[in-house]
């Protein structure tokens, strides 16, 4: 069963949420915060699985922030063996995936919350089966960008474009075209076809689930695809490999 705590100032739409969440078998909604502060609070009696969570809140500190506190004690909690009750992780005492909901125009807060350690990101506006979706993609262990928040860090990314070391420029002298630097950012990661083609779909913010169905893989083998790829990048998470593949023109 995956262990949900719903945080947004607003009560008619924590109730949606929930209407929408427990529709579902395998999905219990444990709590719900109206600030920062009592998603702390809850987080830490409740120990969630995953937390979606709102970003502009009362109560003298944001979801963001919220996010931090949370994902902090946890850490604290595991780097000391004494430590008691009161770490905010889920049942089993590992950390909550927080799914940030947010609306178009907040994307400054995309950058701020990635570095937080928050695991997704789904616009309010998103249909009630991406929500569950996400739901399960972050109990699952996935990290997730909507397509729509995809597509704010690679504007973010365009923005701040640099070339990465040892990709060669198409804009200097002996350059070797977009083509060419491509193929060797593939190359010296050593990916296959395969891991080319999930590595593609990942930047576009596609689930594991939607990875799959493009591609006639099962779930499974997706994941360990996403694995073997996140392991040849060198990159921490899915979000990271967005940010590899944008950068090198692999996408």
């Amino acid at each position: 069963m995956i262990r949900v705590a719903l945080v947004d100032d607003q009560a008619l739409v924590r109730s949606g949420f929930r209407i929408i969440l427990e529709s579902e078998p395998d999905i219990v909604v444990v709590g719900e915060a109206a600030s920062g502060a009592e998603a702390v609070e809850l987080a830490a009696r409740e120990h969630p699985g995953v937390i979606c969570m709102d970003v502009e809140m009362p109560g003298g500190f944001d979801g963001i922030e919220a996010s931090r506190r949370i994902l902090a004690s946890v850490a604290d909690a595991g780097a000391d063996a004494d430590a008691g009750a009161g770490a905010a992780g889920s049942a089993d005492g590992a950390a909550p995936a927080i799914l940030i909901l947010t609306t178009f125009g907040h994307e400054s807060y995309l950058f701020e919350a990635l570095a937080a350690g928050v695991s997704g990101f789904l616009l309010k506006t998103s249909r009630a089966e991406q929500l569950i979706d996400a739901v399960r993609s972050l109990a699952a262990g996935d990290a997730l960008l909507g397509p729509d928040v995809t597509r704010a860090v690679i504007a973010r990314v365009a923005a701040d474009r640099v070339t990465p070391p040892g990709a060669a420029d198409p804009g200097r002298p002996g350059g070797s075209g977009p083509g060419r630097a491509r193929e060797e950012a593939f190359e010296r990661a050593g990916l296959t076809e395969r891991e080319r083609g999930v590595l593609a779909l990942l930047a576009e913010g596609r689930s594991n689930a939607e990875i799959a169905a493009a591609l006639f893989l099962g779930e499974a083998t997706v994941k360990t695809h996403v694995s073997n790829v996140l392991q040849k990048l060198g990159v921490r998470d899915r979000i990271q490999a967005v940010v590899w593949a944008h950068t090198r023109g692999a996408a």
